[in-house]
């Protein structure tokens, strides 16, 4: 009797000592800034490097953080309602927040996430799941007879699509990501099924279907998709995104209820997904009613027969001079009438003055579009943004 009372006693203070030394983290305060936590008694030095830090120039700075008993501490100035990423650096090892279940990833480096919102239509409101119907999100194979390989992407449903005996038709949307991300990028980073549902559910934005491509033509899907025992190294794609688009295209009109026609067909994309949104819209004049390159790669193909230029790339503007047939098919777009041309850029976005020198061939040709210029440079949280008023402009 006296060993069964010794054990549950000895349970107990386990108990209460584990839930002593339990670390919250991340920690939103009253006053929107954030508390960062980490349980590393031998640690030497830690420091916090995120998004939300000072920045030196495009990078974030870390921060030092503060040991008390064995916890590291470090607390924010008051933030705007974001979504911001994490990571902890303990003596010069980067490692994510054990404390925090939220991690997201940006090409093949992984952080810890945090949704901060303090009013209602800030954007952390938005990125975050609201108490609205959601829609659906499906990984989606489809076969690409241009390529030859089955391909995955991303395919956002509005709620009420699958309910038995909806016969409803649906305007679409292609959404494009950048160089090192895939089909994952837009939901993950993004944050775009959350965007979709709290914009539909407040009547910002029409119901629509949301197709989020993968844009590397050599792979079949997100490499962490492939085999780890088996991984599978992409060679050289036959075709370019561009140029392998139609096969997407053909397989959503086919499979999904989809209206038809540029009226009901958008397309936008950031940076290497902006380049591609110029490209693939440029082989397909007429085909979308709303266009947007994000933070854009534009680049013009070189005329044929033009002879390869030695050690540097043509600017956007040589290229369009170099390659007049390839200026007519992008005026060919314009000349269609799409309801919204939609460029975006932050003023600090190393591809700046890409941006600066198509608006200028735009102007000096006479071509209407829309210009929307952030602060900061190239990053997810313009992207989100962007996203988030283009969706408000579309099919209406």
């Amino acid at each position: 009797m006296k060993r069964f009372l010794f054990l549950i006693l000895f349970a107990c203070a386990t108990l209460s000592t584990a839930a002593q030394q339990r670390i919250v983290s991340p920690q939103i305060n009253p006053d929107g800034s954030i508390t960062f936590r980490l349980q590393a008694p031998k640690a030497v030095r830690v420091t916090l490097t995120g998004d939300f830090l000072p920045a030196d120039g495009s990078e974030a700075a870390p921060v030092e953080m503060v040991e008390k008993d064995g916890v590291w501490e470090y607390t924010t100035v008051p933030l705007k309602g974001e979504m911001y990423c994490y990571a902890f650096v303990v003596d010069g090892i980067r490692m994510l927040d054990p404390s925090n279940i939220h991690v997201t990833r940006d090409t093949n480096t992984c952080f810890s996430v945090i949704i901060l919102s303090r009013d209602k239509d800030d954007p952390g409101y938005y990125y975050d799941i609201q108490d609205v119907p959601h829609g659906t999100v499906s990984k989606v194979w489809y076969e690409s007879p241009t390529l030859g390989i089955v391909r995955r992407m991303t395919v956002y449903t509005p709620y009420g699509y699958e309910k038995a005996g909806n016969k409803t038709k649906y305007p679409v949307f292609y959404l494009l990501h950048g160089a090192g991300n895939d089909e994952n990028a837009w939901e993950e980073l993004g944050k775009a099924p959350q965007i979709l549902d709290n914009l539909i559910a407040e009547g910002k934005a029409k119901p629509m279907i949301v197709v989020i491509t993968n844009g590397n033509p050599a792979q079949e899907a997100s490499p962490f998709v492939q085999s780890q025992q088996h991984p599978k190294a992409p060679g050289a794609a036959p075709a370019s995104m561009a140029d392998s688009f139609s096969d997407i295209m053909n397989y959503v009109e086919k499979n999904y209820r989809v209206l038809k026609g540029a009226a009901n067909t958008a397309i936008a994309g950031l940076s290497m997904g902006g380049g591609h949104t110029f490209q693939i819209t440029a082989n397909h004049p007429g085909k979308f009613g709303y266009i947007a390159p994000f933070s854009a790669a534009l680049g013009v193909p070189a005329a044929p027969g033009a002879q390869p230029q030695q050690g540097r790339r043509l600017s956007l503007a040589e290229g369009l001079a170099a390659n007049p047939a390839y200026a007519e098919k992008v005026k060919a777009v314009f000349a269609a009438k799409p309801r919204l041309y939609y460029l975006a850029i932050g003023k600090d976005d190393f591809l700046y003055q890409t941006t600066v020198q198509y608006r200028a061939w735009l102007d000096a040709n006479g071509l209407p579009y829309e210009y929307h210029e952030s602060t900061g440079g190239h990053n997810w949280r313009n992207w989100r943004l962007y996203l988030t008023d283009y969706a408000q402009r579309l099919f209406k």
